[in-house]
């Protein structure tokens, strides 16, 4: 049907005569016409009274939890160079406080190109960068120049942060407390429309005398086609069948799975005669991540354990190597 169309237009229109028109799927782009903030229109059209803005910003129900703020927390901070900002304790006084206020600023920023999308100021615009910024340590901020924090948003013009848990510290940065994240952002593409897309990762907190900074943030791309055509790892039950039954020989038997809106937990019995808990996040593309394994200790209680089931792979190939 598309192709019946691009056809179509060829033939309509002639593609050769307009070399420079944008084509996608095998048909021309045609650019959508849009007259955001004209004076001669807006005088004279009717005062939205619609609330429910939200709905035009995201396609999913999940509650976004980053919109403490409105445009009047800036007003302090409109005309201060980033050297100058100086933010109040009460922002940064627990390491949740610190994450939901950060992204809450961070949600009213956009760093646009001026062809890949929205139609006139969006938000705040580049306001709330150099306030995000004074969120990060000291140390993050002397390894990330505020010119390359403000780089790395490009093209990003909307954040939502839809998922937040604490999960157990990585084992290598014991001082520092870990969070899980999803974000779902609005992005701008050279085709000058807007596109959805999804990141998770890990915020890392350390506290600095009253105030929780931001150590570091890691995250990653969510893809919407791999787990759907390819891997089986992007389900909870086969990393633990395959990962840690078939690799490390280690489930005697999975229980019934139990799920708690996007967490995972799976239990297992294990060939060492112990019991496993492991959870497990479900993200937006419907992809489970490990985000912490336990197994129960004396007196009945889970204890925290670090299980790199990769090694069981390594463990073997050096058996059968060596006979």
């Amino acid at each position: 049907m598309l192709l019946a169309i691009g056809l179509a237009l060829v033939l309509r229109f002639g593609w050769d005569s307009a070399p420079s028109e944008a084509a996608v799927m095998g048909a021309r782009l045609v650019q959508a016409s849009a007259n955001c903030e004209d004076d001669d229109l807006s005088a004279s059209a009717p005062i939205r009274e619609d609330k429910d803005v939200e709905r035009y910003f995201r396609p999913s129900r999940l509650p976004v939890l980053n919109d403490r703020f409105n445009g009047k927390f800036f007003d302090p901070y409109y005309d201060k160079k980033v050297e100058e900002i100086k933010l109040p304790s009460s922002l940064m006084d627990t390491p949740e406080n610190t994450i939901l206020n950060y992204f809450s600023i961070l949600r009213e920023a956009e760093n646009l190109c001026e062809t890949t999308g929205g139609c006139g100021t969006i938000g705040n615009a580049k306001i709330p960068y150099p306030v995000a910024y004074h969120f990060l340590s000291d140390a993050y901020r002397n390894r990330l120049s505020y010119k390359a924090y403000i780089q790395s948003f490009q093209e990003i013009a909307h954040i939502n942060l839809i998922k937040l848990r604490q999960v157990p510290a990585d084992p290598d940065r014991p001082g520092e407390e870990r969070y899980f994240i999803e974000l779902e952002t609005i992005e701008g593409s050279s085709k000058a429309n807007t596109y959805f897309a999804y990141y998770y990762g890990y915020v890392y907190i350390q506290q600095n005398g009253d105030r929780y900074e931001i150590s570091d943030v890691e995250l990653q791309g969510e893809d919407f086609l791999c787990a759907a055509y390819h891997h089986w790892n992007h389900m909870a039950e086969a990393v633990v069948d395959i990962e840690y039954g078939n690799w490390c020989k280690l489930v005697e038997k999975r229980k019934p799975t139990r799920q708690d809106g996007y967490i995972k937990q799976i239990d297992f019995s294990g060939t060492d005669g112990r019991e496993y808990r492991f959870i497990f996040f479900v993200l937006t593309n419907d992809t489970d991540v490990l985000t912490a394994q336990y197994r129960k200790g004396q007196g009945g209680k889970w204890e925290l354990i670090h299980m790199d089931p990769r090694q069981c792979l390594d463990d073997d190939h050096r058996k059968n190597r060596n006979s």
